[in-house]
């Protein structure tokens, strides 16, 4: 019977957590969408249920959030975790605070602690307050984010203006104490009447006493870093067993492909080191606002390339260019234009043999893995910190899908990711 059922509000974030369940020894599968009451339940130590609800209606992400913890619930696990973005992603109009209320009423249960840190990304939580390596949250980009610009690094402020409940804060002093202090604390907290308490952390150890923290919270919100030490204590309390390897995948075959969407600074560095070592097409919206002309000429591009390269497809674009998109058709059908196209690009490609697919950014991942009607992966092995290769069984042939969000990876993150399935061939 699963132990952690989660909810995760993209379909990069629930890969980034359920990667990292899956290297403390956890046997994690990922599903993708509301299950249906029909569907089997799986044979896992944790669940992740992936929904496209970050940048969704705030009642669509409520009602789709509370309907995969309801299958959750009845599928056995212990408790919930409500997965969200590294960097917090949300605009004060939702949609954290209002899915994070929704949860914690269904559980029947008065408080949750919150950490979306991720050191081993650079995401730290110091008095409240997020940074993005060396950079307040506010000034390290995501100011500029084209659908949920972050420009406040105060978490404590920025979850009090989304909920119903009062937020408090777990500082680093007593985080350092350990497991025992921050227990007591999030008691006190809950005693003053607060349902949240933003908890700060700036290591890995600090993540792992968090979770032994957590032993008997029904829910959690945060990032995968959250979930670190979360085997640990259930292996301490009897309910995990050992596992062999958890993160084995079949053999990958067929060909390579990316498709960008994210315009972060790291998928925009990561397009600029392939562009100079693999064909590269970046398309243009802002020239083409058509997405049928845009699939159209990326598939048009792809067949004239040799079948023995990686290839690289992007629809990102700096800060200017999504801004001056945005002004001319509107957030939502900017976004929706980059989707809808990525989505078809990614269906050619899978449709003319490619069974290793790399995906950046969680909108266009959400689009990308709906398109190609993915409903179950299984997570492998790591390529960079908190995005791992994956498996689909589902889709005829087999597919390795690496699902990352934006900000996540290293410069050379796309070659790094095929030479890894090459040397496992």
């Amino acid at each position: 019977m699963p132990i952690l059922g989660c909810v995760a509000d993209d379909f990069t974030g629930a890969t980034d957590l359920a990667s990292t369940l899956v290297k403390e020894g956890a046997r994690t599968v990922q599903l993708l969408g509301v299950p249906r009451p029909e569907d089997p339940v799986p044979e896992a130590d944790v669940i992740v249920v992936a929904l496209k609800s970050r940048t969704a209606p705030v009642h669509e992400a409520v009602a789709e959030s509370v309907a995969a913890l309801d299958w959750l619930l009845a599928a056995g696990c212990r408790q919930a975790f409500f997965k969200v973005c590294s960097t917090f992603d949300s605009t004060d109009a939702g949609n954290i605070g209002p899915v994070a209320d929704a949860l914690l009423a269904r559980l029947g249960a008065g408080f949750a602690p919150v950490c979306p840190a991720f050191p081993a990304n650079g995401r730290t939580v110091y008095l409240g307050h997020l940074f993005v390596g060396t950079a307040l949250l506010n000034e390290s980009g995501m100011e500029n984010h084209p659908l949920t610009p972050m420009r406040d690094a105060n978490l404590v402020r920025v979850l009090g203006r989304q909920t119903q409940g009062g937020v408090g804060l777990v500082p680093f002093a007593t985080v350092a104490q350990g497991a025992g202090a921050i227990r007591s604390a999030f008691h006190a907290i809950e005693d003053q009447g607060r349902r949240y308490a933003i908890v700060d952390a700036l290591t890995e150890a600090h993540l792992r006493a968090i979770g032994a923290a957590c032993d008997a919270v029904a829910l959690m919100v945060g990032g995968s870093g959250l979930a670190i030490g979360l085997p640990e204590t259930w292996r301490a309390a009897g309910l995990l067993a050992a596992h062999g390897d958890a993160a084995r995948l079949p053999p990958a075959a067929g060909r390579a492909a990316v498709v960008a969407g994210s315009c972060s600074r790291a998928t925009l560095g990561q397009i600029g080191f392939a562009r100079d070592r693999v064909p590269t097409l970046t398309l243009d919206p802002l020239a083409r606002p058509d997405p049928a002309a845009l699939a159209g000429e990326a598939i048009a591009w792809i067949d004239a390339q040799a079948p023995d390269r990686p290839l690289v497809i992007a629809a990102s674009a700096t800060p200017d260019r999504v801004e001056a998109l945005q002004r001319r058709l509107g957030r939502e059908a900017a976004g929706q234009l980059v989707e809808r196209t990525l989505a078809e690009v990614a269906d050619a490609l899978v449709a003319r043999g490619v069974r290793r697919l790399v995906v950046a950014g969680g909108e266009t991942a959400g689009a990308v893995v709906s398109r190609l009607g993915v409903r179950r992966l299984a997570i492998g092995p790591e390529i960079d910190p908190g995005v791992p290769w994956t498996y689909a069984p589902d889709i005829a042939g087999g597919l390795h899908l690496a699902l990352k969000s934006g900000n996540f990876g290293g410069r050379d993150f796309f070659l790094k990711a095929f030479a890894m399935l090459e040397e496992g061939r």
